[in-house]
């Protein structure tokens, strides 16, 4: 069985996330769905998707959360350190994570995971 030609990695919370989804509903109904706070991502996997987005841990941190702000604003922290911290805290993680094959993009704004369908 192949893999879907698709994963999202999806907050059912953020409108943008169910924008992006939404969109790849109407193209791709096949999709994977996957619900990063309920299911996170290891930081094997985080690796791979920086490699796919062609970006550092800290260009994927949601700088507006509680959390960033408590634990990490102000701080400079090394690539491992991020990615200890996104597994720790998989809400910093910016959101939604489209994959499709070896390309990736963060879809903000939903139009952007255009881009991976055409």
């Amino acid at each position: 069985m192949n893999p879907p030609a698709i994963r999202i990695y999806h907050n059912p919370s953020c409108s943008k996330s169910r924008s992006a989804c939404a969109l790849i509903a109407e193209r791709e109904p096949g999709a994977e769905v996957v619900e990063y706070l309920r299911t996170p991502p290891t930081r094997e996997e985080l690796i791979v998707l920086l490699q796919k987005l062609g970006m550092k841990p800290a260009e994927i941190v949601r700088r507006g959360e509680e959390i960033y702000k408590q634990h990490f604003a102000g701080r400079a922290l090394t690539d491992d350190e991020w990615l200890d911290a996104l597994v720790a805290y998989p809400i910093l993680i910016e959101r939604p994570i489209v994959v499709c094959g070896e390309r990736a993009v963060i879809a903000r704004p939903p139009e952007k995971v255009l881009e991976l369908l055409a």
